[in-house]
C-alpha cells in the first residue's frame, strides 16, 4: 500500500541528507522509491522511464529488454533499464498483467529550471500517479466493452443467524459507475464474478482470510491490502458527501455502516493513487437485498454468461445477444446480463422500450446509425476529470453532445403521436439536456485535426484566439525569414549551395561544402559567420542574424504552446463544471444503444417478449438455446428444434422435470437453455422461444458438468457433492435449479441413493422448480410417485442398428442410454464396441447384479488382436452380399424359401 506520503511532493524531502556515496539523482530515486516500496517506479528521465536497482531487474525479466549498467550504488554497479515515454503505455499494460504496480514519477520543471538553482541542482520529480489493475483509464490499457471495476471490501456485523455480513463498494473509476452493495459471506464468490473487479482492497485485519483471499483468486482479481483506518464509516460518509455536493445521502439510498466504511477504504485509496486529483463519481447505485438474481460462481461458469469455458468472450451468451454499436452500450449490456433484475414493474418498463424499438424498424435504424459515431463519453470525462485527456477527449464531448441532440429529436419526433414508453422517454430527456453551450464553445475552439497529447499542440483552430494567432504567425512567419537570410547569405559569399539549417544541438546554422568553406572563414566573411562544427563533408558556422532570429522563434513556439495550454485548460474547466449534466447524458447514450441492440436482436433472431409477474409459473413453448441456435446457422445453416417446458404454481402443477434420454440427445442444452430464458428475461430481454410466461425467480442455480479442484484437494465428485449442497441449503420455492446427472462420480448405487435423496429433499423441502437429468432409469419410478413431478424424454429413432437424434422433448421416460451407440459414433474400435456390446448383455441378463468375480468368470476373456475379428466381419459380408442380390418381388414361394435355407446354412457355417 502506498504511503499517503505520497501526495506531500517532492519539496518536503528536498532537505533530506543524501545517501552515502549515492549521486543527487540516485539519491533522490532512492527517497521517492522508499515512498513507493511496493511499486515498481517508472523514473521519468528526458524521453524515458527508467528503472534502476531491484526495480530494473523485475521489469527487465517481464517486458524482456535489456538490463543495463549506470554508475555505481556503494561500490556495485546500479542495474538500469528503460522504456520510452511514447510506448509506456503498451509496458504499462504488460506489467498490471503480470500483477505488478507502477509509480510514475514525472519531471515537475523544466531542466533549465533547475540549472538556475546551480550546476547540481536536481530536476524536481514527484510520483503523479500509481497505476493499479483496479485504476486504468488509458484507452490502449482498458477493453473498451467492459467495466474495470476497484472493489473493497469490508467485514461487517453478522446476521441474527450467525452469517457473516460482507459490504462492497465498487467504482470503475474510467467511467465514474459507484455501486454499493452488501451480501452474505457465502455468496461473496457470485457477487465478485458478478462485478468481475480487477482489484479488491481489503483491510489488514481482513486480508489473513484464507477464505476471502481464495474467492478473490479465483475472481481473477489483484488483491491490495490497506491500513484498516481508511474503512471508517464516518470517513466515507463525509467523502462521498463532499464529492456529491450534497448535505445528505438520503436521495441515493439507505447505506449500512459497513457499506460506508467500505466506500471510505475505497475512496482513500482512489485520493492515495491519484495524488489528489478527483476522479468523476456518478451518483452511487444502492443495490438493495433482494433487487438481484442470485446467480453464484458456478453457475455463472455453467451457463457460460459472459466467458465461455474457454475463458474468452466468444461463446458466450453475452456475444450471442450482443448487437450494440458503442462501447459504452456493450458496458451497459454487459452489466445488465450479469445482474439480473427481481423488480417486476422495472423489467416490464425494460421490455417495454424493447418491443418499442422491435416495432419501429425505421427509428431504431436511424438511432444506431447515429450511435455509431458517438464516442465514448463516460471515459473522456473521467481521463479529463484525472488531468490524464487530451484534445481528442475533448473533440469526443463536442461529437457526444451533438449525437446526444440528434438522437433525441429523433426520439422526440418518434413520440410525437402516442408518446414513448417510460425508459425511452428518461433518455430522451437526459440527451436532450446534454449543454449546447459545451458544444458550441468546443466546436469553436477545437481543430478539425487533434492531437493525443495537448503539448502536442495545434488543436485550436485559427480564429479562436487573436494571441495565439500572433504568436503563431511570428513563429511560422520567420521560416520565410530564414529563406531570405539562405539567400542573401548565398549571394554574398557566391556559395550557390549554402543553407540554412536546424537541429536541437546546434540550433540553427549555416552549412557549406568542405570545399566552399573556406571562404567563410577568410576576410571579409570570417567575421560574420562564427564556425561551429566540422564533418566528414560539411562545416557548420553561426551567424549573430541566425542566433537573434532563433531566440525569436523559440519565444514565439514557447508562448503559443503556452496559450495553447491555457486555453485547454479552460476549455477542461468548462467541460467539468458541467459534468453531471454530460454524465447523465453518457449513461443514457448507453442505454439507448443496450436497447437498440435488444430489439435488433429480437427480430433478427425471432426472440419474443416474455409475460414475468410474481406467480411461480415458468411456461416456455418451443425455447432455444440462443449459443447452439446461432452455432448451426452459422455452420451448415440447420435449425435448432425447440422445446416446450412447463413447471407451474398451483395445487397439482409439476415443478420438477426428471429428464432422460440417450448421451448427445439434447438433455444438457434442454437445462441450459431454460435457465438461461431465465436469465435474458429477468435482464430485460426478449427470449428465444415461441411465447414465453415466467413467475420472477430469486436464485438460479445450474449444476451442469464438474472438474476436479486439485488445488485445494476436491476431486470431481467432490466439487459436484459441495456444488448441490449449497443448491440444498440456499434454493427456495422461487428459485430455479437445473442439475445434471448428480451423482456420476460414485458407485452406481452411491450415486443413485445420492440421486435419490436429492429429488425427494428438492421436492419435498425446496420446493423449487427444478429440471433434473439423469440416467439412472431407476429416478423415473419414484418421479411417477412424487405429485409434483413429471418424467419427459429425449426422442430417438432407431434404424439399421443406429441411433437417430430427434433432438425433441416429450412425455415419458427413456428405458436406455444408447451410450454403446454414442460410443461407435465418437469412433471407439470396433473390438472395444463388440466387447462392451458382450459385458451388456452379461448384465442385462443378471439384472444389473453379478458380483465383479462372477462376472469375470462368466465372460471370455477380451480378444484384443485385431486379426481376431476379421474373419467374422468377412463372412458377414458374403450374407449381406447374398441378400443384396434378391429380389423378393421377383421370386417365387419356392425360390425364396431355397434362398432362405441358403442364408441359413451361411450362418450356421460360422464358428
Amino acid at each position: 500500500m502506498a504511503s499517503e506520503a505520497l501526495s506531500s511532493g517532492f519539496e518536503s524531502r528536498a532537505q533530506a541528507p543524501l545517501p552515502e556515496g549515492a549521486t543527487p539523482v540516485i539519491a533522490q530515486y532512492l527517497e521517492i522509491k522508499a515512498a513507493n516500496s511496493d511499486c515498481l517506479l517508472f523514473y521519468r528521465m528526458g524521453d524515458f522511464y527508467e528503472l534502476f536497482f531491484e526495480d530494473a531487474e523485475i521489469a527487465s525479466r517481464a517486458l524482456g529488454i535489456a538490463l543495463t549498467k549506470r554508475g555505481k550504488h556503494q561500490g556495485e554497479d546500479i542495474p538500469m533499464c528503460g522504456v520510452p515515454v511514447r510506448a509506456a503505455d503498451d509496458y504499462l499494460q504488460r506489467l498490471i498483467a503480470q500483477g505488478h504496480r507502477v509509480a510514475v514519477c514525472e519531471q515537475l520543471e523544466d531542466p533549465a529550471e533547475a540549472r538556475k538553482r546551480g550546476a547540481k541542482a536536481v530536476v524536481r520529480r514527484d510520483v503523479v500517479r500509481l497505476v493499479t489493475p483496479g485504476t486504468l483509464t488509458e484507452e490502449s490499457l482498458l477493453d473498451a466493452r467492459a467495466h474495470n471495476f476497484l472493489t473493497a471490501l469490508f467485514r461487517g456485523a453478522r446476521e441474527e443467524g450467525g452469517e457473516q455480513m460482507l459490504a462492497l463498494a465498487s467504482l470503475d473509476i474510467s467511467t465514474g459507475e459507484l455501486i454499493a452493495a452488501s451480501v452474505k459471506a457465502g455468496d461473496l464468490p457470485g457477487e465478485l464474478a458478478r462485478l468481475k473487479p480487477g482489484e479488491v482492497l481489503v483491510g489488514d485485519d481482513t486480508v489473513g482470510d484464507s477464505e476471502i483471499r481464495k474467492w478473490i483468486g479465483e475472481a481473477g482479481a489483484a488483491l491490495t491490502p490497506c491500513p484498516r483506518a481508511h474503512f471508517d464509516s464516518l470517513r466515507g460518509e463525509r467523502a462521498l458527501k463532499q464529492r456529491l455536493g450534497v448535505a445528505t445521502l438520503d436521495a441515493y439510498g439507505e447505506f449500512s455502516r459497513a457499506e460506508l466504511a467500505a466506500l471510505g477504504g475505497l475512496l482513500t485509496y482512489v485520493e492515495i493513487t491519484q495524488v489528489g486529483k478527483a476522479p468523476l463519481l456518478r451518483p452511487p447505485r444502492k443495490e438493495s437485498a433482494g433487487s438481484l438474481l442470485v446467480i453464484d460462481a458456478a453457475t455463472r461458469a455453467n451457463l457460460e454468461l459472459v466467458r465461455s469455458n474457454q475463458g474468452s468472450r466468444a461463446g458466450s451468451l453475452l456475444a450471442a445477444i450482443d448487437r450494440t454499436v458503442t462501447a459504452a452500450g456493450a458496458r451497459e449490456l454487459a452489466s445488465r446480463l450479469g445482474s439480473p433484475l427481481t423488480d417486476v414493474a422495472i423489467l416490464n418498463a425494460r421490455l417495454d422500450a424493447t418491443a418499442y424499438l422491435a416495432d419501429e424498424p425505421r427509428l431504431r435504424q436511424t438511432l444506431r446509425e447515429e450511435l455509431k459515431v458517438a464516442p465514448d463519453l463516460a471515459r473522456a470525462l473521467a481521463r479529463l476529470a484525472l488531468g490524464r485527456g487530451g484534445p481528442r477527449d475533448l473533440g469526443a464531448v463536442s461529437a457526444a453532445i451533438g449525437s446526444a441532440h440528434a438522437l433525441a429529436a429523433s426520439l422526440a419526433r418518434a413520440g410525437s403521436g402516442l408518446g414513448l414508453p417510460t425508459e425511452l422517454a428518461s433518455i430522451a430527456s437526459r440527451l436532450e439536456a446534454s449543454p449546447a453551450r459545451i458544444e458550441q464553445a468546443l466546436s469553436t475552439a477545437l481543430a478539425e485535426s487533434l492531437p493525443v497529447n495537448a503539448r502536442d499542440g495545434g488543436f485550436i483552430r485559427e480564429g479562436a484566439s487573436g494571441d495565439l494567432d500572433e504568436q503563431r504567425q511570428l513563429r511560422d512567419g520567420s521560416r520565410q525569414v530564414i529563406a531570405g537570410l539562405q539567400a542573401t547569405y548565398a549571394e554574398a559569399t557566391g556559395i550557390k549551395s549554402l543553407k540554412v539549417r536546424h537541429n536541437n544541438v546546434l540550433g540553427y546554422f549555416v552549412e557549406a561544402t568542405a570545399t566552399n568553406a573556406g571562404l567563410l572563414s577568410k576576410p571579409p566573411h570570417a567575421e560574420t559567420f562564427v564556425h561551429r562544427q566540422t564533418l566528414a563533408n560539411v562545416m557548420r558556422f553561426s551567424t549573430r542574424e541566425l542566433a537573434e532570429l532563433e531566440a525569436r522563434i523559440t519565444q514565439a513556439a514557447d508562448r503559443a504552446l503556452a496559450l495553447e495550454l491555457e486555453y485547454f485548460g479552460r476549455l477542461c474547466d468548462g467541460v467539468l463544471a458541467e459534468q453531471r449534466l454530460l454524465a447523465e447524458a453518457s449513461a443514457a447514450l448507453a442505454e439507448l444503444d443496450h436497447y437498440a441492440g435488444l430489439a435488433e436482436l429480437a427480430v433478427e433472431q425471432s426472440y419474443v417478449r416474455p409475460r414475468i409477474d410474481t406467480s411461480l409459473v415458468f411456461a416456455v413453448e418451443e425455447g432455444r438455446h440462443p449459443m447452439v441456435e446461432q452455432n448451426l446457422r452459422r455452420g451448415d445453416g440447420a435449425s435448432f428444434v425447440g422445446n416446450d417446458c412447463t413447471l407451474g404454481d398451483g395445487g397439482g402443477a409439476t415443478r420438477i422435470l426428471v429428464v432422460t434420454g440417450p448421451n448427445m440427445a439434447g438433455k444438457s442444452t434442454f437445462l441450459r437453455q431454460n435457465a438461461l430464458i431465465v436469465v435474458l428475461a429477468q435482464s430485460g430481454s426478449f427470449v428465444p422461444a415461441k411465447s414465453a410466461a415466467l413467475g420472477i425467480v430469486d436464485r438460479l442455480f445450474s449444476r451442469v458438468g464438474a472438474a476436479d479442484d486439485l488445488a485445494r484437494g476436491r476431486s470431481t465428485f467432490m466439487v459436484e457433492m459441495v456444488e448441490t449442497a449449497a443448491i440444498l441449503n440456499q434454493a427456495s420455492a422461487r428459485s430455479f435449479v437445473v442439475l445434471d446427472e448428480i451423482g456420476r462420480g460414485t458407485a452406481t448405487f452411491d450415486g443413485l441413493s445420492i440421486a435419490w435423496a436429492t429429488l425427494e429433499y428438492l421436492h419435498e423441502v425446496n420446493r423449487s422448480r427444478v429440471l433434473f437429468a439423469t440416467h439412472y432409469h431407476e429416478l423415473t419410478a419414484l418421479a411417477d410417485k412424487l405429485p409434483h413431478a413429471a418424467n419427459a424424454t429425449v426422442g430417438v429413432k432407431e434404424w439399421r442398428d443406429e441411433i437417430v437424434f430427434l433432438y425433441r422433448v416429450v412425455q415419458g421416460t427413456a428405458d436406455r442410454s444408447y451410450g454403446i451407440h454414442v460410443a461407435k459414433l465418437a469412433g471407439l474400435p470396433t473390438e472395444v464396441l463388440t466387447r462392451a456390446n458382450e459385458v451388456l448383455s452379461a448384465l442385462e441378463k443378471a439384472d444389473g447384479r453379478p458380483k465383479p468375480s462372477e462376472l469375470a468368470d462368466d465372460l471370455p476373456l477380451f480378444r484384443a488382436a485385431k486379426g481376431a475379428a476379421e474373419p467374422r466381419r468377412s463372412r458377414s459380408s458374403l450374407i449381406e452380399q447374398a441378400l443384396s442380390g434378391l429380389s423378393p418381388d421377383a421370386m417365387t414361394p419356392k425360390e425364396a424359401l431355397d434362398a432362405l435355407y441358403r442364408l441359413k446354412a451361411m450362418l450356421a457355417s460360422e464358428p
